[in-house]
């Protein structure tokens, strides 16, 4: 699914990086120089709502866009409330995916 998103943005002009987890993005120290995130819920051993909250912790207001496959109201709500842009669920249109991405680049 990483792969296929990062093509997708690729496509759409958009320069990308992925990461494998949670923890190896933290690792990169990079945060900086990016203009969203594209996150899924379900990380492995940190949960992407989890990183939000870290980031958001760490003062950081960058812009976040969720994606999962499991339907659950309480998940949803906790992201919604960890400030993300946008609550996509798997499978998506890809311009859905594009449209927040697009939002989320244009800035507040």
């Amino acid at each position: 699914m990483r792969r296929s998103i990062e093509r997708l943005l690729n496509a759409h002009g958009y320069q990308t990086q992925g990461y494998a987890s949670a923890e190896t993005f933290l690792a990169g120290g990079v945060t900086s120089k990016i203009g969203c995130l594209v996150l899924d819920i379900h990380l492995g051993d940190m949960s992407g709502i989890l990183l939000r909250r870290r980031l958001s912790s760490a003062g950081s207001a960058l812009p976040v866009i969720f994606i999962t496959a499991v339907d659950d109201e309480a998940v949803e709500a906790e992201a919604l409330e960890a400030g993300c842009l946008a609550y996509l669920h798997k499978p998506f249109a890809a311009k859905l995916l594009l449209s927040a991405v697009g939002q989320a680049m244009s800035g507040p």
